[in-house]
Order: C-alpha cells, then sequence, then structure tokens
C-alpha cells in the first residue's frame, strides 16, 4: 500500500469537536513502540531470562510542505501550540482507514533552503498517552 492519501488530523484535547486536517503532509514516522528488554534472570536459571518492560514510541515526525499565508496555517497554528506546551489530539489514518489516536505536544522545526530546494517544516511529537490503533471496518 502507497502512503498517498494519508492524513494527519487534530483537536483540542478532551474536545468532542471533529478532527481538523493538517494539510501539505509529506512524510509520516513509523508509528508503534519498541519495548525495554529487561534482564530477569534468577538464580537456578541456566541462562539468562528476558521480558520486555514499557515501550518507547520513539521520535514522532511528520514533515509537511511550508506555507504561512494564514492563521489557519498548519504551520502557524502547530507552532502556536508548541509555544504554549499545549496537548492536542491527533489522529493519522491511512488510505485503507486505519486510524491511529494518540495525545501530544509538538515541537515546529523549519527547514534550510537552496536554489531550486523547497521549504519544509518538521512537526515533531512528545507522547502524552498510548497509541490507540483502530483497524478499517
Amino acid at each position: 500500500m502507497l502512503a498517498n492519501g494519508t492524513t494527519l488530523s487534530y483537536k483540542k484535547k478532551g474536545s468532542s469537536e471533529d478532527y481538523k486536517i493538517l494539510t501539505g503532509i509529506k512524510e509520516i514516522p513509523e508509528l508503534g513502540d519498541d519495548p525495554e528488554k529487561v534482564e530477569n534472570t534468577g538464580l537456578a536459571d541456566p541462562q539468562k531470562q528476558y521480558e520486555y518492560g514499557i515501550g518507547d514510541a520513539g521520535d514522532l515526525t511528520y514533515k509537511f510542505k511550508y506555507e504561512n499565508t494564514s492563521e489557519n496555517s498548519p504551520y502557524r497554528v502547530m507552532r502556536q501550540a508548541g509555544a504554549s506546551k499545549e496537548v492536542l489530539s491527533f489522529c493519522e489514518t491511512l488510505p485503507d482507514g486505519t486510524r491511529y489516536e494518540y495525545d501530544a505536544q509538538v515541537a515546529v522545526k523549519r527547514s534550510g533552503g537552496g536554489v531550486n530546494g523547497v521549504m519544509e517544516w518538521n512537526l515533531n511529537m512528545a507522547l502524552q498517552s498510548g497509541i490507540t490503533v483502530t483497524d478499517p471496518e
């Protein structure tokens, strides 16, 4: 499946309003977690024993086309949310309808540029919840 058609939407945490799509998305990150492998060997065990501890989703960074022409531009809205350290709810929806929902604080970083180079911005997420996956029907 191609990633084309994937959307990222946001809303205020705890709000019953609909998610608002962040336009201009170009790249999405890996989603899931890598649980820490914890050694838990007893004295009678013939070899080391392990179990998984809590997970770490790692760095979640979405890449967008730069556009800052209105007060509703995703770059401006997310930059303001990052400055206020507001926790938002996000929903990534894949073309097949699979949804990933989570809460996060954000940080925005604009790319550099050069001759014939496009301007982009990165939306970095600091997870504030688990990731809920809803499979398509």
